[in-house]
């Protein structure tokens, strides 16, 4: 059991669990970004680039990913000394761009802040969705503050139940990726019965890989009267702070079913 499995070298089945709120036949964005992660990085590792780690990764997603095979494909778009960029996609549904930066051991002393505790965050209902399988049940989520079916700022600690492709363990940027886009869904401030509120894109920013299985997401949204809107995720490991997501939010009424 896993998100996807490979059939060919750029050739993925999608699997059920790999399914999001809104629509059955479509996917959370969270497992693609991650696929588009590694692609990323097994790039990254051909380069032979070994001081090289991604520092930033740009998600547009034009469309709803399906359930079904998926084309993966990525390219080098600058080499420089200090700097390269990488993208990868899923056409025509979902693009990645990856900013990596160059390292050094010892550039300057570690700086940030804790964590938020684990040892207080409990499980909590989801959504009330009519399906028994996907991205729901695929991953474990402990909450610190807030909750799927509670309003405004949360926080929660998630990890991965199945590995991202069969056969394989998530990689630490992986682990990431498949629950930074869980931000915007986890301090969600309207009912999802009467509103839609979803993200064409999202980005990661990251200062360090994360450490151990789980990933906390501190996440507040805003939105404007007119239908946009933003959540702002910061990212912690057990040990502090690790990064930060945002994404840009399509909100509307739900139309009448």
């Amino acid at each position: 059991m896993a998100f996807y499995s490979q059939v060919a070298d750029d050739r993925f089945e999608s699997t059920e669990n790999t399914r999001g709120p809104w629509d059955a036949g479509s996917q959370h964005a969270g497992p693609p970004a991650a696929l588009l992660g590694r692609a990323v990085e097994h790039l990254a590792e051909k380069l032979g680039r070994g001081d090289m780690r991604i520092a930033r990764l740009t998600f547009d997603i034009a469309r709803p990913v399906p359930i079904a095979p998926l084309t993966v494909t990525s390219a080098v778009r600058r080499e420089g000394r200090s700097v390269v960029v990488i993208e990868a996609a899923i056409e025509p549904h979902m693009r990645c761009s990856a900013l990596l930066i160059r390292t050094l051991d010892d550039a300057a002393p570690a700086i940030a802040e804790p964590p938020p505790s684990f040892e207080e965050a409990v499980a909590k209902p989801f959504f009330a969705i009519r399906d028994s399988v996907g991205y729901h049940t695929s991953m474990e989520v402990r909450f610190l503050h807030g909750g799927f079916t509670e309003r405004g700022p949360a926080t929660c600690w998630m990890r991965p139940r199945i590995p991202l492709v069969e056969g394989e363990q998530f990689s630490p940027l992986g682990r990431v990726l498949v629950a930074a886009d869980s931000g915007n869904g986890v301090s969600n401030v309207l009912d999802i019965r009467e509103h839609v509120f979803v993200n064409p894109d999202l980005t990661v920013h990251l200062f360090r890989y994360p450490i151990g299985d789980w990933v906390c997401l501190q996440a507040n949204t805003s939105i404007a009267s007119d239908g946009i809107g933003l959540a702002d995720t910061a990212l912690y490991d057990g040990r502090g702070r690790i990064g930060r997501g945002v994404q840009s939010l399509f909100v509307n009424p739900r139309q009448p079913q």
